[in-house]
């Protein structure tokens, strides 16, 4: 929306009436209601979408990233209706949106692809042969999917028998498709996508690579370009295969062929073809910050039957890019949705991306790109003087400052529903190097404030600063490898808490100084302590502010900051070093996350510390009796009745959240005692679902 104001194009938006003052409808011209929240109701009625945009005079519909992006019979109703659909042909749309059907044009087109089995599977017994047949582990997959949603890993028939049924009904729930084809898992795999646009007159061309690993049950959650791993000759070898592919199918528009790649093959030929998205992909934004260019302009400008203005060798990769996908979801609970108002949301601060202007290409045939923003005439079409000049750069290191770019579609105040993706934001970094973008990515995310529902903004700082990420040696197991038993914060570093031990004591002055200020108090005035004994975790430090400096533990510590009591975030200066810090006042001192964890400072004067130690310790209740909620969802089946005996890793219930099935086992063996919930139950977090005994 925002590149089509930038063009001096009117919009219209739709919405249902979840985001009926969502930032995309305040943002458009014009905006009409399709209906209530759940997207069956609204979203994914094209006849609704199509009759708004008659009603508006619309002459193009931009699908996004979901709901009837990929669904050929929204592109030709479109066709159909003498709207430009924002997007590729129908009969491509069709082509590569059937899993099954794409991956047989691929191998048709001479493109490598993955050993499987692509026909129909009746059922779970067929499914358990074909898994047998080609090898554990397998993946299986719902034909029509995308996001992450339809897919199941199965390393045993065991897990075929219990995945498999899943299967289908994710598909058949989120694409309206139940069918389901099995094959091969390459181990330690790395996720490498192609990124291809062509227009109307047969020209296609691939913009390079991006590299999207590290992934939780098969979402993205990082994306970055180009790849570590991908050599010049390796690109060029995957592009010229996603190009073969998208020209057999009449491709044009936008698209992305994903690619499975073994990392443990450097030759660069061991890469094999997963899927092709017909349509603009949430990272997007990481490609157009390597190469200068704007691919919804493009798109937009492609449906309007323009050409390219550009060949393939005019495209040049310009330093480094990352994407970090922030989502409601909570990382010290096993990554479970959430949901919720977003009492406070404040992104760091960002610019856009610094788009390359467009001309007509050499041949004088490309038409005008590049206008002015505020040209409010505008007209596709129209031709411009404007030079085209190439990015500067190929590869490792490229020209030009650092910046931070942030794509959301929520404000503070809005709420993160049940009904749709827990995505709140992409933040996204580039900088001339990949270790400078990782570095920009770390202060962004520090400088990232959102409450109310949880966010995995401290996970992705531990990812940034995690050496292995850093080294580039990452597979899409890498989440999985590196965290096995569950997130629990980045690590700090002795140099941190010594920080934050300076920084907790100066607010503790602060707020001291402010407390003997109130009018009415008994007595004289007493100054706020001078020393203070810090306790962060396991390290205490005795930390001494004066006028002279901060001292922590009698040594000299460089530091300046401001804080007032009430501030949320502190800006401190250490060392040369710059540290964003998000603050809360507790009981006995302060919470500060930073860096990818949350502390716990109890701050208190150091004359009184000592004292302390005669503290009881609450002991938490004994919870593991209980089956709870792990997240807002609704309960489709419960396994077990009053009096059933269970044992340990047994499914007991399946809850549904964000449209995924979640199997909730037994912690341990035991006798369900009490049901509190029934199947259709809308269930809260930690809300009691079965008692055991």
């Amino acid at each position: 929306m925002r590149t089509a104001k930038k063009m001096g194009i009117a919009t219209v938006a739709v919405y249902s009436d979840a985001d009926a003052r969502a930032p995309h409808v305040l943002m458009a011209d014009e905006s009409v209601r399709l209906g209530p929240p759940p997207a069956g109701e609204s979203y994914l009625l094209a006849d609704l979408i199509l009759l708004a945009a008659k009603e508006t005079g619309a002459d193009c519909i931009h699908p996004g990233y979901g709901f009837l992006s990929e669904r050929e019979s929204f592109a030709r109703a479109c066709a159909d209706a003498g709207i430009a659909f924002v997007g590729p042909p129908p009969k491509a749309i069709a082509a590569m949106g059937d899993k099954i059907e794409s991956k047989k044009l691929a191998k048709a087109a001479g493109v490598n692809v993955v050993p499987g089995f692509l026909g129909e599977i009746a059922d779970t017994e067929e499914a358990v042969k074909i898994a047998t047949d080609i090898g554990y582990p397998v993946m299986m997959k719902a034909s029509a999917g995308g996001g992450g949603k339809g897919m199941r890993l199965a390393y045993s028939e065991q897990d075929v028998r219990e995945g498999f049924e899943a299967t289908k009904r994710e598909g058949l729930a989120s694409f309206g498709d139940d069918r389901v084809f099995i094959e091969k898992f390459i181990e330690s795999p790395r996720h490498i996508e192609i990124q291809v646009m062509g227009d109307q007159h047969g020209n296609i061309v691939y913009l390079g690579e991006r590299e999207c690993s590290i992934q939780r049950r098969h979402q993205k959650v990082v994306e970055e370009a180009p790849s570590p791993f991908v050599t010049p000759t390796m690109r060029k070898s995957m592009g010229e295969q996603a190009v073969a592919l998208a020209r057999a199918v009449g491709y044009y528009s936008a698209g992305t062929v994903e690619l499975i790649v073994s990392g443990a093959d450097t030759t660069g030929e061991g890469f094999y073809f997963l899927e092709m998205n017909t349509r603009l992909q949430v990272e997007h934004p990481v490609t157009e910050a390597v190469t200068g260019l704007d691919l919804v302009e493009l798109m937009i400008r492609v449906a309007a039957g323009e050409a390219l203005p550009f060949v393939q060798d005019d495209v040049k990769l310009n330093g480094w890019a990352i994407e970090n996908r922030v989502y409601a979801e909570d990382p010290y609970r096993g990554f479970l949705p959430s949901t919720g108002r977003l009492v406070r949301y404040q992104p760091p601060e960002s610019v856009g991306t610094p788009y390359t202007p467009l001309s007509p290409s050499p041949s004088g045939e490309g038409l005008g790109w590049g206008r002015a923003a505020d040209s409010a005439d505008v007209a596709l079409g129209e031709t411009s003087p404007t030079p085209y000049p190439s990015p500067e750069g190929e590869g490792q290191e490229g020209e030009g400052d650092a910046y931070v770019r942030v794509d959301d579609g929520v404000r503070e105040g809005g709420e993160v529903s049940i009904f749709y993706d827990p995505m709140i934001a992409k933040l996204i970094t580039w900088a001339p190097t990949r270790e400078e973008a990782i570095d920009e990515q770390i202060a962004a995310l520090d400088a990232f404030e959102i409450t109310g529902p949880g966010n995995n903004i401290d996970f992705l700082s531990a990812l940034m600063q995690h050496p292995r990420f850093r080294s580039g040696n990452i597979t899409t197991g890498f989440i999985a490898e590196e965290y096995p038993d569950g997130f629990h914060g980045a690590p700090a570093s002795a140099e941190l808490l010594r920080d934050l031990s300076a920084i907790a004591a100066f607010a503790a002055t602060a707020e001291a100084d402010r407390a003997r200020r109130i009018d009415g108090q008994l007595g004289k005035r007493l100054r706020p302590p001078a020393q203070w004994s810090v306790k962060i975790g396991e390290a205490t430090h005795v930390v001494d502010i004066s006028t002279d400096g901060v001292t922590v533990d009698g040594d000299d510590l460089d530091i300046a900051l401001e804080y007032t009591p009430g501030d949320r975030m502190v800006h401190a200066e250490i060392d040369d070093t710059e540290l964003s810090v998000k603050i809360v006042r507790t009981r006995a001192g302060f919470r500060l996350t930073t860096r990818g964890a949350a502390h716990e400072a109890r701050v208190l004067p150091a004359h009184v510390a000592p004292f302390a130690q005669h503290l009881i310790d609450k002991i938490p209740p004994d919870l593991s009796k209980f089956l709870l909620c792990p997240m807002p969802g609704l309960l489709m089946r419960l396994d077990v009745g009053v009096g059933d005996k269970v044992e340990a890793g047994q499914p007991l219930a399946v809850v549904e959240a964000m449209k995924m099935e979640n199997i909730l086992r037994a912690e341990k063996g035991g006798t369900v005692k009490a049901v509190n919930a029934k199947t259709g139950d809308s269930l809260a977090v930690d809300a009691v679902i079965l008692e055991m005994e």
